[in-house]
């Protein structure tokens, strides 16, 4: 098929960023439109929500999940024999009839708790049979017509329970029907009535509104508390995120240190023993280029670590032996403390220095919770090794916050609290356990093997 000159160069809907379905409705007549707007109506009438839960299903106390039930139990106790007694009394309808018209307007109350849309629809019918049933009474102009106040009663209840499952389009295609159909029977009979066709459209747009907004501020809250739970979740991921980053900076150092040792004593060996053969020499030249080479890899892996607001740190990295600075230091700032060292610590000699910087670390984290959730409390720092030098031991425990306020403890480098105690246990290979004392007070205790993993397994 050809296609003419405009029509070929006549942007597409997507190339303008118009869907088709936008585009389809943007020149729709007035009445196409209205078709399409009762159409939609008509589909919202009979497609109720899914799943169907009862009403106050997410309550709290089971009680309250129960109130729907017991609501919908004594409204159809009441309204069935006051519905029949009415329509026998005053509208001469028969015993039985009257019986089966009040069942059918007020039983269905019992399944509009998880079912309300199809609930009103048989209430709504039964309502209608029931307006045109009385029509043959005699002194029509002076009773209650079409609506009877039972009706009305479980009709408006109905509608409370049908405002707090469906959507709004359901709710106003409810509405609409409501007073449609009074106004159809009113103009259809030509009847003397007292105007409950015009109460029941009002009452029922009120307690529709006033439903459906509970219905969507419970929503609302339940949307923002799944929001909150996710955020908080994200903000704990985040937090360990940046403690494992800032864990990495600090090892950097460390492996850095051992890095230039090896680049020193690779680059110094011909000089340092003589009688090398060359491969010996081109070996070690090679060992220091590759040295180098991990050197700055290593620069560059930390400048992606480190965030904007992060300088670089150029003191040295701390260890067991600025510990009673640091013990020193909580003192001034209004924790009595102790610290004790024991023997053996001082006879290891030189620590690893990731555990040596793990160990200074953990006391750092444990003092500064105590300023933060603890002020005033009396606290004990314990270090002490394995006999067999196999292990470092870390112990702070304190009592109960004490009445008076402690000036914060204003230290550099603490991280996040138990999470980077956490992580830096974990880093080490060792073990770490933390809890609240009966009296009140805090224990973290953690274990630091000093010997690596592999050399035990071999």
């Amino acid at each position: 098929m050809r296609r003419t000159y405009a029509e070929a160069t006549m942007p597409s809907p997507s190339f303008t960023g118009i869907s088709p379905g936008a585009a389809s409705t943007a020149h729709e007549s007035l009445p196409a439109a209205a078709r399409r707007q009762a159409g939609s109506l008509a589909r919202a009438l009979t497609t109720p929500s899914y799943p169907a839960t009862p009403l106050l299903a997410g309550a709290s106390r089971p009680w309250r999940r129960k109130v729907p039930y017991a609501v919908a139990m004594i409204l159809t106790a009441i309204l069935v024999p006051v519905t029949a007694q009415l329509l026998t009394n005053d509208y001469g309808v028969s015993g039985g009839l009257a019986t089966l018209l009040g069942l059918a307007q007020a039983t269905p109350l019992l399944l509009a708790v998880t079912r309300p849309l199809q609930a009103w629809w048989i209430v709504f019918l039964a309502d209608v049979t029931t307006a045109l049933v009385v029509l043959g009474t005699s002194d029509l102009q002076h009773r209650v017509w079409p609506w009877q106040p039972p009706a009305i009663i479980g009709y408006l209840f109905l509608l409370l329970a049908l405002a707090l499952r469906e959507p709004r389009r359901t709710l106003v295609a409810v509405w609409l029907v409501t007073g449609g159909s009074g106004l159809a029977l009113g103009m259809a009979f030509q009847t003397k009535s007292d105007g409950s066709n015009v109460l029941l459209f009002v009452l029922s747009g009120v307690v529709l509104l006033v439903g459906g907004a509970l219905r969507e501020r419970g929503d609302v809250q339940r949307r923002l508390a799944e929001q909150e739970t996710i955020s908080e979740a994200e903000r704990a991921h985040r937090t360990l995120l940046e403690e494992r980053a800032r864990i990495a900076r600090e090892l950097h150092d460390v492996v850095a240190h051992h890095m230039s040792v090896i680049t020193v004593q690779a680059d110094s060996a011909p000089y340092r023993i003589g009688g090398l053969p060359p491969e010996a020499e081109q070996e070690f030249g090679t060992i220091a280029a590759t040295a180098r080479e991990s050197l700055a890899e290593m620069r560059r892996l930390l400048g992606v670590l480190r965030s904007e607001e992060t300088r670089g740190e150029r003191t040295p990295q701390p260890g067991l032996r600025q510990v009673p600075q640091l013990v020193e230091a909580t003192v001034r700032a209004g924790i009595p403390t102790e610290l004790s060292l024991g023997d053996e610590v001082a006879d290891l000699g030189a620590l690893p220095q990731a555990v040596d910087l793990s160990a200074y670390r953990i006391v750092q984290e444990a003092l500064a919770n105590v300023v933060r959730h603890a002020p005033g409390a009396a606290t004990r720092v314990a270090v002490s090794a394995a006999e067999d030098g196999s292990g470092l031991t870390l112990l702070i425990v304190n009592g109960p916050p004490a009445e008076g306020p402690a000036t914060p403890l204003e230290t550099s480098g603490t991280g996040h609290g138990l999470v980077g105690m956490v992580e830096r246990v974990r880093l080490v290979g060792g073990s770490l356990d933390t809890g609240p004392l009966p009296d009140g007070g805090f224990r973290v205790a953690a274990r630091l093997p000093l010997v690596d993993l592999e050399e035990k397994g071999s």
